[in-house]
């Protein structure tokens, strides 16, 4: 997810003619995102070549039926459309819900470009780009065959408003509508009238009220929490035990902690959806599955689709990289990510801004490389935050080292200056089921023990690593979490998508769920609120470079990695490609041969 600018029309729409110039001549699209042949049924096994699926659909096909079978290493946030901000579960979520837009699906840059999806059309914008009206498409139904209204719609917006039964997802919403003084959203703030944020004249359609002008809106719709939620099914937090299907495929069963299987809707109409294909008839997820056995288990074929979307692991790159015929159904994308670690300074003695130097220098980014597997799966060491395709990114380099191995006798000196001559004692937190991130922190353990910086590690759950741990400042203070190993993929593709959710201080919640867990800038904020009135592209990307360069002049991030990942094509999968939309494999045009 990332990017766009915010003023006038006639950026977005340049946005999207880009999108749709840069994607090459060589791409076929499935069926059904174009209406034309998406090639011809599947049959043996097409060659594999290495990166094949950057640009084009590898092993195109348009036949229907089969099981595809995803595993994914943790959990889930949650699979609550109010609840989830994993970029795996945004790429996943429209295989069972339809927002009011979303990424096309199709390869390359063509598929960051936003399309109807829900809606008919893209968003209807007033002249002061505050108002977005959008209407929904005739017939869409529920699972159960309820008609999906625009009120609907309303209430799963107002629904994600409530932070504290869902701590996770977006805020962009919540922050940019026009909600009544002193909202709590649906449950807290039951019956309230919230008109001065959304509008919804008659059930197809829908009108936003924005507190400032912002011509990328498009882009916000294309998130999970417009997701239409009927007010009769909603069940709370409970809710995400049986999300109610708005798309092709709905729950069958689901195990939390275990995996779920979806099945067929069968009162989705492919004749009102141009947008998803629908080919397997089942598709399985299985969940806390060992990374390393879910790389054993993707190479035998025993499933198709490691579903974080983050690549292979060490031990596997190992068999993969040397063997020709392995490589070959591998694609290696650079993708707009950021692998990262928060240095909280809520966290004492990181609350003295030399300590926080001293670990910007003693740092040895080599070690967070091979971490991540070397720079063909992990990515270019990172010196600040933007990654270098991100529009306006400048490089910035504030503590500088040869070759990013960190420079210790700089380190002995801001200790020196913070007051702490011979080191101090910190933690550093990591989601358990990520073997990249425990080894990240195992690196930083032995290149930061080099200053006297000893770090204890600390394992968190992937799906509470926000709501109840790195991301919840009092826990964060209470069981001194001084560094949490991080990473970010834009949501959507500019630099206020890339920037906003990881250094706006006003993201951070006490309750939890904070995707921002340690900048707290107040000059930053302004940067973000003076970029939504700044008409002009130029001067908009030069404020994401003053605020990259004042988030590093605060040594609230240590920037790792600008990152890579090497994927894995699974066996007998069909239509394969790499979406700039979503940066990994595009989940919704998958089959099974």
């Amino acid at each position: 997810m990332k990017r766009r600018p915010a003023f006038a029309t006639l950026a977005v729409t340049a946005a999207l003619a880009l999108g749709l110039s840069a994607c090459g001549g060589t791409s076929t699209t499935p069926q059904a995102s174009t209406g034309a042949s998406g090639g011809e049924s599947a049959g043996a096994a097409p060659a594999a070549e290495f990166n094949v699926a950057l640009t084009k659909v590898f092993n195109p096909s348009t036949k229907k039926g089969g099981t595809l079978k995803f595993a994914n290493s943790g959990d889930w946030d949650s699979l609550d459309p109010a609840d989830t901000y994993y970029g795996y579960s945004w790429n996943f979520i429209r295989l069972y819900g339809r927002a009011l837009t979303m990424f096309k699906s199709a390869p390359g840059a063509e598929g960051a470009t936003v399309v109807p999806d829900l809606a008919q059309d893209l968003g209807k914008a007033s002249a002061d780009f505050k108002t977005w009206t959008y209407t929904l498409r005739d017939g869409v139904k529920y699972e159960d065959g309820t008609p999906i209204t625009s009120k609907d719609v309303a209430y799963g917006v107002a629904r994600a408003f409530d932070k504290e039964t869902f701590p996770n997802g977006p805020t962009y919403l919540n922050d940019m509508l026009d909600w009544p003084k002193d909202y709590k959203g649906v449950y807290k703030s039951k019956g309230a009238d919230f008109s001065s944020a959304i509008e919804t004249p008659d059930d197809k359609t829908i009108i936003f009220h924005l507190k400032q002008p912002y011509s990328a809106f498009d882009y916000l719709t294309q998130m999970s929490p417009t997701m239409p939620v009927p007010e009769a099914k909603d069940t709370g937090a409970k809710y995400r035990e049986h999300v109610i299907s708005s798309g092709p495929y709905m729950f069958e069963t689901n195990e939390i902690g275990k995996g779920f299987t979806l099945v067929r809707n069968p009162n989705w109409d492919a004749s009102i959806d141009p947008n998803r294909p629908a080919l397997p008839d089942k598709i399985e997820v299985q969940t806390n599955v060992n990374a390393d056995d879910l790389d054993n288990r993707l190479l035998s074929g025993d499933i198709h689709v490691d579903i974080a979307g983050t690549g292979v692991q060490p031990a596997a790159m190992s068999k993969i990289v040397p063997d020709p015929a392995l490589k070959a159904q591998t694609d290696n994308p650079t993708i707009q990510r950021l692998w990262y670690t928060s240095i909280n300074p809520t966290v004492k003695p990181l609350d003295n801004i030399e300590c926080r130097k001293a670990v910007e220098f003693a740092a040895d980014k080599t070690g967070y490389q091979a971490a991540y597997g070397g720079e063909l799966s992990g990515g270019a060491i990172a010196t600040n935050l933007l990654p270098p395709s991100i529009p306006g990114a400048q490089a910035i380099d504030l503590y500088p080292s040869a070759g990013g191995t960190g420079d210790v006798a700089k380190a002995k000196e801001h200790l020196a200056a913070c007051g702490q001559p011979n080191g101090f004692e910190t933690n550093i937190a990591y989601r358990a089921e990520r073997p990249k991130e425990k080894a990240t922190a195992e690196a930083l353990q032995q290149s930061l023990a080099r200053a006297g910086i000893k770090l204890t590690l600390k394992p968190y759950a992937q799906a509470d690593y926000f709501s109840l741990y790195a991301g919840k400042p009092p826990y964060v203070v209470e069981n001194k979490l001084g560094l949490a190993v991080n990473g970010w993929g834009s949501d959507y593709p500019d630099g206020y998508g890339f920037l906003q959710q990881i250094t706006d201080s006003r993201v951070i919640r006490e309750t939890g769920g904070s995707s921002n867990t340690s900048v707290r800038i107040p000059e930053v904020d302004k940067m973000f609120d003076d970029s939504l009135q700044e008409p002009d592209a130029t001067k908009r990307e030069a404020i994401w470079t003053a605020v990259d360069k004042r988030v590093m002049e605060e040594a609230v991030v240590l920037p790792g990695l600008w990152a890579k990942s090497l994927l894995l094509r699974g066996k007998g999968v069909t239509n394969v490609f790499i979406s700039d939309g979503q940066q990994m494999y595009d989940y919704v045009a998958m089959g099974v041969q």
